[in-house]
């Protein structure tokens, strides 16, 4: 039983994945002083502006001069082979992965979305950021918006109050498996300096069976194994010993460029379906400046390790001798299965004009864990501790239910499974004045009443035992990592670290244990909180947090961008009917 005890447009693919525009390579074309009292430097990368690094960006935000930033992306689904492989994608921009949007901290941003598919809904998440006091532009179908038709477009609008790297993509059912994503390059300072950006790096898998088919397969409880895995959308694959006559050979491995002395800055993001990565790069090491759009206290290792939805800014110093060198996402075979495991790889070169394979050697030991990087590891550089906990504790037991004959797989919070009606948006009964939500909507009501600041705290507890460790993400907040360890919760609080603890948007909780997490009830709202693996999305491990509802409000421009949507979605009728949460 559930408990509630308390401007242009501007435009780029990164790092030349499949189709990929051209990147900038002048570092101050990405980062531009905001004023002149702080020169920003590839050797003074701290300040922007007026703003630094201490700046607790989330009471202060940047005034930016000018108009907002514009953006167009269309959904189009076609042909295409990132490795080699041909099969169905569905892309923005017909790129995979899409164009990557760039913004400077406190920028208004405006991106139309066109959806050009003939079959499928769509909407679009900007993962990870707060969409504060605009929850309406958060991009999920049931839950704040209806699905974007076909032939229609919808307008987000919002506000950057955050810097750093992050991803946007579909958050309709299984579409973003197919390619629907795509990078964001949110400018501002950092904790350690760099000479150039190389952009946004997608570590991602890859099947060649689309994952619509590979959901008949998913929904029974077994994962699917993926076929190969890519790098910012590309990889080879060995037709050699295959007979499909899809298998067509062609693909090719992501290649970087590196200077000599340069540090270069890689935004880093694991885009999986089911999958950990631990990043590196042969005879180099990564230092960590950020994670998920929180800067961090610099560190310096041999591997990052990535699970679903996380981010981490890495800069590499080219200090190697000159040569080629392996970069390696280094996937996790004790998380999930891939067949090509060993071989997504991609290649740094210090010789633009070699096309030799490297022959380096990795002298990183993977992980046997699927937990990511350690929360003791990722200190956050504005520090921020937790306090007045007295408000209570959310505490939700996550199970599972066994597929039938007439029912698929199903994970649980406190015995209910996430399913929603695409046509029926939390927001929208919120707007009608409900405050009783159908039991498999999962709301959980929490209210702000007034002391500042005020926190909720959210345990979720795996009695499955299963034994899978799952990357879970609160929409609309940061979230306070309290304790992620393994065993059942006992109550006592005092065993949470306060202090300045690891903060992101994307933890995981590990098999058979317990995560808590702690956020501040500032953002009134209807968020989501769910596991990042597709499958586990899609069977249902997801719940809504009602963020204090009678301060929940929306500007006229939203809320009528709200209605026609809704509209527009009611009067398309499917041609087939929804087969899973509908996230």
């Amino acid at each position: 039983m559930r408990k509630s005890l308390f401007s242009l447009f501007t435009v780029f693919s990164g790092l030349g994945g499949s189709l990929a525009l051209s990147i900038p390579r002048d570092p101050e074309s990405f980062l531009q002083p905001r004023q002149e009292a702080c020169e920003n430097t590839p050797t003074s990368r701290h300040c922007w502006g007026e703003y630094n690094t201490d700046t607790n960006y989330y009471d202060v935000t940047p005034d930016t001069d000018g108009p907002p930033k514009e953006f167009w992306l269309s959904v189009i689904e076609g042909p295409c082979a990132p490795d080699g492989y041909n099969r169905t994608c569905m892309t923005f921009n017909g790129t995979i992965p899409g164009p990557t949007i760039i913004a400077d901290w406190g920028d208004e941003v405006i991106i139309h979305v066109t959806n050009n598919m003939v079959n499928n809904g769509t909407s679009i998440h900007w993962h990870g950021l707060r969409m504060l006091n605009n929850t309406l532009n958060d991009g999920v179908p049931g839950v704040t918006q209806c699905p974007i038709a076909p032939g229609e477009t919808m307008t987000y609008r919002f506000r950057v109050t955050q810097y750093g790297s992050t991803w946007y993509h579909s958050h309709f059912s299984l579409q973003y498996a197919e390619g629907l994503f795509g990078g964001m390059i949110l400018r501002g300072p950092t904790t350690a300096n760099y000479h150039e950006d190389l952009g946004v790096l997608f570590l991602q898998d890859w099947a060649h069976i689309e994952a619509f088919a590979n959901w008949h397969v998913a929904k029974l409880g077994a994962p699917p194994i993926m076929h190969n895995g890519l790098i910012n959308g590309t990889n080879s694959f060995d037709c050699s010993n295959e007979s499909d006559e899809k298998c067509v050979g062609g693909g090719k491995k992501f290649e970087l460029i590196f200077e000599a002395g340069k540090k270069y800055l890689l935004r880093l993001v694991n885009v999986a379906v089911d999958g950990v990565f631990q990043f590196s790069i042969d005879g180099h090491k990564l230092q960590v400046v950020a994670h998920d759009l929180v800067p961090v206290e610099p560190y310096t290792t041999d591997s990052v390790q990535l699970t679903i939805g996380q981010r981490y800014d890495v800069i590499v110093e080219a200090g190697a001798e000159p040569g080629n060198y392996w970069l390696r996402s280094g996937w996790n075979t004790n998380c999930a299965q891939n067949r090509n495991a060993a071989d997504i790889t991609g290649i740094v070169r210090y010789d633009a004009d070699s096309t030799a394979d490297p022959e380096t050697e990795s002298g990183v030991e993977l992980s046997t864990s699927c937990l990511g990087e350690s929360p003791g590891k990722t200190v956050p550089y504005l520090s921020l501790d937790v306090t007045n906990l007295g408000g209570g504790i959310v505490y939700e037991d996550m199970a599972s239910t066994p597929a039938t004959e007439t029912d698929y797989f199903k994970w649980t919070i406190n015995t209910s499974s996430l399913v929603l009606d695409w046509s029926d948006p939390t927001m929208g009964q919120i707007f009608e004045g409900k405050s009783l939500f159908p039991t498999e909507y999962n709301v959980v009501p929490v209210e702000a009443s007034g002391t500042d600041p005020e926190w909720a705290v959210l345990v979720i507890q795996d009695i499955s035992n299963l034994g899978l460790a799952h990357p879970i993400h609160l929409h609309g907040h940061d979230f306070w990592v309290l304790a992620a360890e393994t065993g059942l919760f006992d109550g006592n609080t005092t065993r949470f670290n306060t202090a300045n603890p690891s903060r992101r948007d994307t933890a995981t909780l590990p098999g058979n244990g317990y995560l808590a997490i702690a956020f501040r009830l500032d953002n009134p709202g209807a968020w989501l909180v769910h596991c990042h693996i597709a499958w586990h999305a899609s069977q249902g491990l997801a719940l809504e947090f009602v963020e204090s509802q009678e301060a929940i409000h929306s500007d006229d421009s939203s809320a009528r961008v709200f209605n026609d949507t809704c509209a527009s979605w009611k009067e398309w009728t499917p041609i087939w009917k929804q087969e899973d949460s509908g996230i």
